[in-house]
């Protein structure tokens, strides 16, 4: 039977408004829900592509290792733009966060709205070797 962790509102972690967890570690997996440009008290903060994406990272790989996982762990990441023109703007930031032969898997893909109009988000799974 598997046993799950629930990961909410924690110190480090930005406190969402909306009734979601921000993952779910279930065995040796981290689920993380989709991270956006907010701040520790959950308000949207709104700016240039680039700045989005780096403080919604920051909360993605703040809920990676408050679940107890590294950035090595992260096998695959999907990101919702709301413009797939900001693609190499991200690509830039991804190359920098992950080295060459240890990138996730990625997918990628153009959504009509996203929470609070953002421009980006970021959601992901980890696994830890066993």
């Amino acid at each position: 039977m598997s046993r799950k962790k629930y990961i909410g509102n924690t110190d480090g972690l930005p406190n969402w408004l909306n009734p979601i967890s921000h993952a779910v570690v279930a065995n040796n997996m981290c689920f993380v829900s989709g991270q956006l440009s907010v701040n520790r008290e959950g308000e949207f903060v709104s700016g240039s592509i680039k700045e989005e994406t780096i403080r919604s990272f920051k909360n993605f790989f703040a809920v990676i290792e408050k679940s107890g996982f590294t950035n090595e762990d992260i096998v695959f990441i999907d990101i919702a733009f709301n413009n797939l023109k900001d693609v190499q703007i991200v690509d830039e930031l991804y190359k920098a966060y992950f080295e060459v032969n240890k990138r996730p898997a990625r997918t990628i893909y153009q959504v009509e709205a996203l929470p609070f109009g953002g421009k980006i988000k970021i959601m992901g799974t980890a696994v830890k070797d066993i």
